[in-house]
């Protein structure tokens, strides 16, 4: 799960996009022919390099790139906050380091933090794919984050290849053009470290766009696109991935078996034995992983570091397990609070009801905000339109499977992300046609609104200039405007700490109300070794144990809750009457936290 609280502010983007939306669909009721020639020359542009349909999809790919890459002096890289980034990015410097995994600290007590893993080995929570994709871009351009713009840019020229397999070539062009400006340059999928929906959006998208390409032609290469989508979706989401996977097997089932085309069996094997190989190879992969980091094939990353911290279940048929014990308050705060108010909300049938409707409405404005939502208007046309309707069952799957989990962000749903936008622009092709009294009105309005959608770019880049009261909001991240500057006070403290002479060890100190959500108790996989340790501040005890293990480190306190955070050196406890942590440690066994049931 990703942070969902910052700073709340009265106005945000989407007020403003949502009142522009009203004003376009107006003006298309009371002037349907304004600027007809401008947008005719447009599309017809737009229309001849949709025919070249290679070109086209390297255009939307290195669009998403260079645009992100051009408002670097206006939303620069970002900094890693919270868990989620800096549970990826301990992932990603293992990785890049050329490990699975790494050994439990001696002092791991002090270091336990949300989404982290630190016994049997120490380790992210998560699934590999998007630790891979951080560590490719450190290894090979020398920072995490490019690898994450290199997969958005895949992710958006994926999602054109799709749909080109859907809809026809310019509505395939518009909607990964739509897909670089709605996904690829504010929201926290390339704004955030643990926006992990790039990698299975591009899964989803070569799955679903080579369906259709291998049914028609029966060729290897659309087969092992296809693999290549599904190994994506098992390192990235892989409970999404199964639930889009399932409908597409019983499509690809039905047609090698009773389909009109079907192919003979000598070629139905030359065509899926190299990408059921890859499928193979890359469950074998995971289950090593599995098996060097957590202990076993069968242990998913998640599932041991939710059965030794969480309370709250994933589904909703779970009962909240026991409350463990545990070392640190905020921990606690975070799993037994937090959590655990979230699936509150889902123990009534109204409250169940409520949340269901709030899952449904963020998704949707995270995909489509309230420019694309017009379009849905013909939504009853598409359900009987027989062009999209595998896609609109995908839906429904998806629907099922999000219907019985407790959590919800968008990028637990980005193995659907192509399927959303085939539907939207299915529908936006219906509404183009749609001419009330005779007059092209559903023209005016597709053209109104997806220009709208462009138009807006420049609105996010001058509130982030100049207006940055207008951006963030209490759920901003879940906005296609997205978030920004988060994590800048721990980033300035640790840049300064870099540049003292030695090595130093910074003992965090939180206030009682202190946000979970804001952590800053993360470290780099060889802590030992590293420049700046973060510790958690516990007993005295504990605290001098820690210092004297540490004992060539200089030692500093950090308070993330004052304005501006402080830093300061840290206050020794007194040493007398103070027993060894040797005593300690042997007493408690040296054990994670402890559950029951």
């Amino acid at each position: 799960m990703i942070a969902s609280s910052v700073t709340e502010h009265t106005a945000s983007l989407m007020v403003l996009e949502g009142g522009l939306t009203a004003i376009a669909v107006a003006m298309s009721f009371l002037c349907p022919t304004l600027g007809a020639k401008y947008f005719s020359r447009v599309e017809r542009s737009f229309k001849r390099l949709a025919q070249k349909q290679g070109l086209a999809v390297l255009v939307v790919g290195l669009t998403a790139i260079l645009l992100r890459l051009a408002i670097l002096p206006v939303i620069c890289i970002p900094h890693p906050f919270g868990a989620d980034d800096f549970s990826f990015l301990l992932s990603a410097n293992t990785f890049a380091s050329g490990r699975l995994t790494n050994p439990t600290p001696p002092m791991w007590i002090h270091f336990e933090s949300i989404h982290i893993c630190m016994k049997p080995t120490y380790m992210s929570m998560y699934f590999p794919g998007d630790g891979l994709v951080l560590a490719a871009g450190k290894v090979l351009l020398g920072h995490p984050w490019f690898g994450l713009l290199f997969m958005v840019g895949l992710m958006c020229a994926g999602i054109c290849w799709m749909l080109q397999a859907w809809l026809p070539p310019t509505w395939a062009l518009l909607g990964g053009m739509l897909a670089v400006v709605r996904l690829g340059l504010f929201t926290y999928w390339i704004n955030l470290y643990s926006g992990a929906g790039s990698i299975a959006a591009l899964g989803g998208a070569l799955v679903l766009g080579a369906l259709p390409r291998f049914i028609k032609t029966v060729r290897l290469r659309y087969s092992l696109l296809m693999a290549v989508g599904i190994s994506l979706l098992a390192v990235s989401r892989p409970y999404e991935g199964l639930l889009l996977c399932v409908p597409v097997s019983i499509v690809l089932g039905r047609w090698s078996l009773a389909g009109r085309n079907k192919p003979t069996m000598r070629v139905l094997v030359r065509t899926t034995v190299f990408p059921l190989a890859l499928i193979v190879a890359t469950g074998a992969w995971m289950g090593y992983y599995d098996y060097r980091a957590f202990g076993s094939p069968l242990t998913p990353p998640y599932k041991l570091n939710r059965a030794t911290y969480a309370v709250a279940p994933y589904y909703i048929w779970q009962s909240p397990r026991p409350e463990p014990l545990y070392h640190h308050e905020v921990m606690r705060e975070f799993y037994t609070r937090d959590e655990m108010h979230d699936y509150g909300k889902v123990q009534t049938i109204l409250g169940f009801s409520r949340q269901t409707l709030i899952k449904f409405v963020r998704g949707v404005f995270f995909f489509s905000g309230f420019a694309l939502l017009p379009p849905l208007i013909m939504l009853r046309r598409v359900c009987l339109d027989r062009r999209i309707r595998f896609l609109l069952l995908c839906s429904l799957v998806l629907a099922a499977g999000m219907f019985i989990e407790n959590f919800l962000y968008p990028h637990y749903i980005a193995a659907f992300t192509a399927v959303f936008y085939a539907i939207g622009l299915q529908a936006m092709r219906h509404l183009r046609v749609w001419k009330p009294g005779g007059n092209p009105v559903g023209m005016a309005i597709t053209r109104l609104t997806v220009s709208l959608c462009f138009v807006l770019v420049i609105a996010r880049l001058d509130a982030a200039t100049s207006h940055p009261m207008i951006v963030m909001r209490s759920d901003a991240i879940a906005d296609w405007g997205g978030p920004e500057n988060y994590g800048v006070e721990r980033a300035r403290i640790e840049n300064e700490l870099e540049h003292q002479p030695g090595k130093q060890l910074v003992i965090v100190r939180y206030v009682p109300s202190h946000d979970a959500f804001n952590e800053w108790v993360y470290n780099a996989p060889d802590i030992d070794t590293s420049k700046v340790i973060w510790a958690r501040e516990m007993d005295d005890a504990s605290n001098l144990e820690l210092v004297r293990y540490y004992k060539d480190r200089k030692v500093w306190l950090a308070q993330p809750d004052l304005q501006p955070a402080g830093l300061s050196p840290y206050p020794l406890p007194n040493t007398r009457a103070i027993p060894s942590m040797n005593s300690i440690s042997a007493a408690d066994g040296d054990n994670q936290p402890q559950f029951g049931g």
